[in-house]
């Protein structure tokens, strides 16, 4: 399925809950804070959807990361002969 499609999905979804949520209120009244919320949070996913859609183009041609291999040789000793173990001191110190 393509990103096209599954946007479509989720619009007719969106469209079937906003329907739902309309007979909803025709039956319960929009008075009360529980259906406001309702149907603020229904009009919220709308426009959200809205927004993916218009990205969608721009989201999808991003390209992922280039990835960069890490061998699995050991690091050159050395590298570390100046510094101290973590958490332990400098080798050549005893603690106080």
């Amino acid at each position: 399925m393509s990103v096209n499609d599954d946007l479509t999905s989720v619009q007719r979804c969106v469209d079937e809950l906003s329907r739902s949520v309309d007979r909803l209120e025709q039956r319960l009244g929009s008075g009360g804070l529980e259906m406001r919320r309702v149907r603020a949070d229904a009009d919220h996913l709308r426009e959200s959807l809205a927004l993916l859609r218009e990205a969608a183009p721009r989201l999808s041609q991003q390209r992922s990361p280039e990835l960069v291999t890490i061998s699995d040789t050991p690091y050159d000793i050395t590298l570390w002969t100046d510094s101290d173990d973590e958490g332990l001191g400098a080798r050549d110190r005893h603690a106080p």
